[in-house]
């Protein structure tokens, strides 16, 4: 059954500058829906035609996660950054999906401002308030008071709990180290991309302070635990960026999952313009990571790279979107990871017991 949103969500004053949104989800408390259909995506160019939203639409989602490179903005010019979330929030098809299901956000680089940027950023300050002014983040949430747009939400009672992590992997993140090798011996190697791994100890993703956050996260009591990445997790051959460029980054997170014993945890990502389900034995228990992009438009090329971690059947490139159905009656239950195309099709399918997710 489908609890309908307005019970559990208190309404926004709405600002002329952004278009409607729906009822916002508080961080705060756990909200008692259960959650059984999520959608997710990224990679949404606002110039670009937009109809998958209104498919996205139809399969009727109680959420969906915005898992950046939600506009491409590129620039530190604040007035231009705020008329591109414009130019999407006035999109018919978007306002659509707004009157459908609540949006969760974090961002990736071209929304943060700056292609492949970091802590560097010299306007992501502001980029930060505008990006929250967008999404209507009320003024009072944890994520208008400190630096990063990163936060938690929990979703459904003890054995049917829905904890939903997003990230902020740009705000804190060190400078990638640059490959230098030249193009054809790239090529030679089904590489696209533009970084080697940094074996720096002091390199970071998410900065101490946030790193701190989510360790406290993770002890938290969830049945299922969706982290969402900009980027990916697991897929780390391409060059292009990942965790996997910062190893020890990636290892203290996978680290962090078993000494914390959060089971249940699903990665979803984006970033990379074709839709693909990879998967570890690195951590306490197989982790799988769940990328879904891009929404607007997708890259045969990089689909074609160099994955070994890959157990979808296929990289799937052409405009997608991530759903999610979790099936509580299953026992144990079961979640179902579709990759969607812009009529409706399902590229390919992934079902995983949520028993399978835990440290034996």
């Amino acid at each position: 059954m489908r609890i309908p949103i307005s019970r559990f969500f208190p309404l926004l004053f709405l600002s002329a500058a952004f278009p409607v949104q729906p009822p916002s989800v508080q961080a705060e408390e756990v909200s008692p829906q259960v959650l059984e259909r999520i959608a997710f995506g990224s990679c949404d160019d606002q110039n670009r035609p937009q109809p998958i939203w209104e498919q996205i639409a139809k399969q009727k989602p109680q959420l969906f996660l915005a898992l950046g490179d939600n506009i491409y903005g590129d620039t530190t010019d604040m007035e231009v950054m705020k008329a591109k979330y414009a130019k999407l929030g006035a999109w018919p098809e978007y306002q659509h999906l707004l009157r459908t299901c609540p949006v969760l956000a974090t961002w990736d680089d071209h929304d943060y401002g700056v292609n492949d940027g970091g802590a560097g950023y010299s306007r992501k300050v502001e980029s930060q308030r505008i990006m929250l002014d967008f999404y209507k983040v009320p003024g009072d949430s944890p994520r208008r008071k400190r630096p990063g747009v990163y936060e938690s939400w929990r979703f459904g009672p003890e054995g049917k709990r829905v904890q939903i992590i997003l990230l902020d992997q740009r705000y804190f993140r060190s400078r990638p180290v640059k490959d230098t090798r030249a193009a054809e011996e790239k090529a030679k190697l089904n590489l696209v991309g533009w970084y080697v791994p940094d074996p720096d100890p002091k390199a970071t993703i998410l900065g101490d302070t946030q790193w701190a956050w989510l360790e406290e996260q993770l002890k938290l009591p969830a049945d299922l635990r969706l982290i969402g990445s900009s980027y990916q997790v697991i897929a780390s051959e391409k060059g292009m960026e990942s965790w996997g460029y910062f190893p020890l980054e990636r290892q203290r997170l996978y680290h962090l999952i078993g000494k914390t014993g959060a089971n249940g945890v699903v990665f979803l990502s984006g970033d990379v313009h074709f839709s693909e389900i990879s998967e570890t034995k690195e951590g306490p228990y197989p982790l799988m990571d769940f990328t879904s992009s891009g929404l607007t438009h997708s890259s045969p090329v990089w689909a074609a790279a160099v994955n070994t971690f890959r157990v979808s059947p296929i990289a799937y490139a052409e405009p997608t979107f991530g759903q999610l159905l979790i099936d509580w009656k299953a026992v144990p239950p079961t979640l179902t990871m579709q990759a969607c195309g812009l009529t409706g099709d399902v590229a390919f399918s992934k079902t995983v017991s949520l028993g399978d997710l835990r440290k034996k």
